[in-house]
């Protein structure tokens, strides 16, 4: 008795995943991958499988990926230490070389290499490549002053043909968040390039993988995850947030703003989370939708 309940649970679960499957089958999701999710191995390794069943189940998923554990950790290693100002890394000539290294040759091949054992679907890029992104200088901005972090850049055009161009031909582009500029090579935030990539690809959905369950009413006072919040709700919300969560929403703010029906943060550390969001009717963390979304259960595009 007890196999057949869990055969008809599997069922149930199926056929509550099939009206979402046709809502985004052919439709291109951006997945930004970070925090302490990409240094366990086993959350690793289920991550690769979630990437890839979006792509057996008709979906068009890009991975935009940052590395701070691991570039944070290389730093250690040679003796650099890593320092922050608005949420983002400085980034010295020195840390640049670092970074570049360690997101492009290092990150980057690790993703690609965990995806690949299910088939032969991504393929490695970064921001640079085909000058897919070009980014100019950004300051941090700390007590409403602009503050100089170095080489970090924020991404002012994308060129998404080559992502295009590889999704067509069924694979998974897995980018490296670098950019271009005309003074050389900027790190880029992952969360705002994920968002720009999103935008410009014409994505139907971009889902933040982070360390926490989504955006609190009023954290720590409160422990009340909000759901789903409009653009204007959260623009409203932003001067008050934490400095590492400012990033992430500058970043869903952007991209319904830039066109994409639905902007979400989940909890990287949740297995699964990333199908849990896709292809269940509750789904799980923090939803941005545009000012004019309709609230219906999909909350996204006919």
């Amino acid at each position: 008795m007890n196999s057949r309940k869990q055969a008809l649970d599997k069922a149930t679960t199926l056929i509550e995943a099939l009206p979402w499957m046709s809502r985004f089958h052919g439709r291109t999701v951006v997945v930004k991958y970070g925090g302490n999710a990409m240094t366990d191995p086993e959350l690793q390794d289920r991550f690769a499988e979630n990437i890839v069943f979006l792509r057996y189940a008709g979906l068009r998923p890009v991975v935009v990926h940052g590395g701070g554990p691991q570039i944070k950790a290389h730093l250690e290693r040679v003796g650099l230490e890593s320092t922050f100002a608005g949420g983002l890394r400085v980034t010295t000539p020195e840390t640049m070389d670092i970074v570049r290294m360690v997101l492009v040759g290092q990150v980057n091949r690790d993703i690609v290499g965990r995806i690949n054992r299910h088939g032969p679907f991504a393929v490695g890029l970064s921001g640079e490549d085909a000058r897919m992104m070009t980014a100019e200088r950004k300051p941090a901005m700390v007590d409403g002053e602009p503050v100089d972090i170095g080489l970090v850049g924020e991404v002012t055009e994308v060129d998404a043909a080559v992502v295009d161009t590889l999704l067509d031909d069924g694979r998974i582009p897995v980018v490296s968040s670098v950019a271009r500029s005309g003074e050389g090579v900027y790190n880029v935030n992952a969360d705002t390039a994920a968002a720009a990539l999103a935008a410009g690809l014409g994505a139907s959905k971009l889902i933040m993988l982070t360390d926490i369950e989504g955006l609190y009413a009023d954290y720590p006072a409160c422990e009340e995850l909000i759901s789903r919040l409009s653009a204007t709700e959260l623009e409203h919300l932003l001067p008050d947030l934490s400095s590492g969560m400012v990033p992430k929403m500058e970043a869903c703010l952007r991209a319904v703003r830039g066109g994409v029906p639905q902007a979400h943060v989940l909890d990287g550390r949740t297995p699964n989370s990333l199908l849990l969001e896709v292809f269940t009717n509750d789904g799980i963390g923090t939803m941005v939708v545009p000012d004019d979304a309709p609230h219906d259960v999909f909350g996204g595009p006919a």
